[in-house]
């Protein structure tokens, strides 16, 4: 799994790097994996996550600046009744 063919983490779509994800879980999950492979990939994994996460928040900005609109949030007078 990490190897120089490897796709630098910070290029990978938020698809591919969390379909990535899900065999290092895997691999880590079985427990078939030598010591020092698994803390290679485990690393990789940490990378992958934080990848992930981040295309996520970006992602969410860009969803709550549309929902916002061009004019930026509005206010409305809160009716309790």
């Amino acid at each position: 799994m990490a190897d120089a063919k490897e796709k630098p983490v910070d290029k990978l779509s938020f698809e591919e790097a969390l379909a990535e994800l899900e065999v290092i879980v895997r691999q880590l999950e079985a427990g078939e994996v030598e010591l020092e492979k698994s803390i290679a990939i485990y690393e990789r994994g940490a990378a992958l996550k934080a990848h992930c996460e981040s295309r996520l928040k970006s992602a969410e900005l860009k969803v709550e600046q549309i929902v916002q609109g061009a004019k930026g949030p509005t206010t409305e007078t809160a009716s309790f009744d």
